[in-house]
């Protein structure tokens, strides 16, 4: 599963394909077996935009399937913002880091939290190894407000019968999320961790109107790519 994590980072992969394989290997071996109409899944957030993984995943396993969850890609710059202020209080504003030069409204691309949101850049990149027909694109807004619809898609991506349904949700008015549950099980639901759900910092308006006007053509290009409309451009004219 490949995602777009708010703390994702594009970090060098450090791995000669000999390791990376010899790695995965021993990881898989410490995971469960996978018994005969199961699935095995893993999710690490920073595969989407590391720029070796889709090649080396493809050597070896070329018929996964790929879950891809993005959002906003102006809200996830300041979400991812806002998790590392939580860590590193001393670090410059966002406004600071997002721009090259404010006066002029350059925008620094080169900055993780804003390139990651390029979502076009990084699926050409995947589109070289695997066929659009292996990937799924999860709306992390509609993930939100609809959990169980988006789930029933990723069932029936991966071919599961539509277990997961609006019976195991209920929406968390403090954290802002849903909150995972099991109806037939008394136990306390599943709710986003401490590192979740964190309030935004106020970023001034014109900022994220810039933001917006830069991320535009590279949204609509990962429409066309995708065949799906996230609507971004009328949440942010909202």
């Amino acid at each position: 599963m490949v995602t777009d994590n708010d703390s994702a980072l594009s970090k060098p992969f450090l791995y000669s394909n000999l390791t990376f394989l010899s790695v995965f290997s021993l990881c898989r071996d410490l995971m469960p077996s996978t018994l005969e109409g199961q699935i095995t899944m893993e999710k690490t957030p920073s595969y989407f935009v590391t720029t070796e993984a889709a090649k080396r995943i493809h050597s070896m396993a070329r018929d996964i399937k790929l879950i891809v969850v993005v959002r906003n890609p102006v809200t996830r710059a300041i979400s991812d913002y806002t998790q590392t202020l939580s860590k590193k209080p001393e670090i410059p504003s966002f406004e600071v880091l997002a721009f090259k030069n404010r006066t002029l409204g350059l925008v620094d691309a080169s900055w993780s939290a804003l390139r990651i949101g390029i979502y076009a850049l990084h699926l050409e990149r995947w589109l070289q190894y695997f066929p659009l027909s292996q990937m799924i694109f999860v709306s992390g807004e509609r993930l939100i407000v609809d959990p169980a619809g988006e789930l029933a898609k990723v069932q029936d991506f991966l071919g599961l019968k539509r277990i997961v349904t609006d019976k195991h949700f209920y929406f968390n008015k403090t954290k802002g999320f849903p909150c995972l549950k099991k109806p037939e099980d008394s136990s306390a639901p599943r709710c986003l961790g401490k590192s979740k759900g964190r309030t935004h910092p106020k970023i001034e308006p014109d900022v994220i109107h810039r933001l917006q006007k830069f991320y535009k053509p590279f949204n609509m290009m990962f429409y066309q790519m995708t065949g799906q409309d996230f609507k971004w451009e009328e949440e942010e004219n909202r």
